[in-house]
């Protein structure tokens, strides 16, 4: 639990004020959040402070980066379709936390980079749902 560890603790420190150099997230290659510290705030419990912060970044993180996917593939293949109904957060969660373990090669990825590699196999495009997501035409 060392990543909720410093997430609890660097929340902690904001909140009250302090100097935020403490409340920095763990890093990996180039000063980014890898995989590995991805999944273990994803496999955090959020029966405490420490393991509800983590659930919450993982949580977090996992919706930004599903935003950020969806408004990139105006005119572009998506990188992965979610199933309709789609699944809860929390059953992404426990799935990318599983496929992390069975691929420590990924582990010191950045997280988006691994959390990507994920979705896309686990949730992949039919041949005519990608076609159709690169016709499509922006929106604003």
């Amino acid at each position: 639990m060392r990543f909720a560890t410093q997430i609890a603790a660097g929340m902690t420190t904001l909140a009250l004020g302090q100097a935020p150099a403490s409340a920095q997230a763990p890093t990996g290659p180039a000063g980014a959040v890898t995989t590995s510290t991805l999944a273990e705030a994803c496999a955090a419990s959020g029966t405490d402070i420490t393991g509800a912060t983590a659930v919450g970044y993982c949580r977090g993180f996992i919706t930004g980066a599903g935003q950020y996917h969806q408004e990139m593939i105006t005119g572009r293949p998506a990188i992965f379709c979610l199933p309709s109904p789609s699944p809860t957060l929390e059953a992404v969660q426990v799935s990318f936390v599983a496929w992390a373990r069975a691929n420590p090669q990924r582990a010191e990825e950045k997280a988006l980079d691994g959390l990507l590699r994920w979705a896309s196999e686990t949730y992949p495009c039919p041949p005519a749902a990608a076609a159709k997501t690169a016709a499509r035409k922006p929106h604003r």
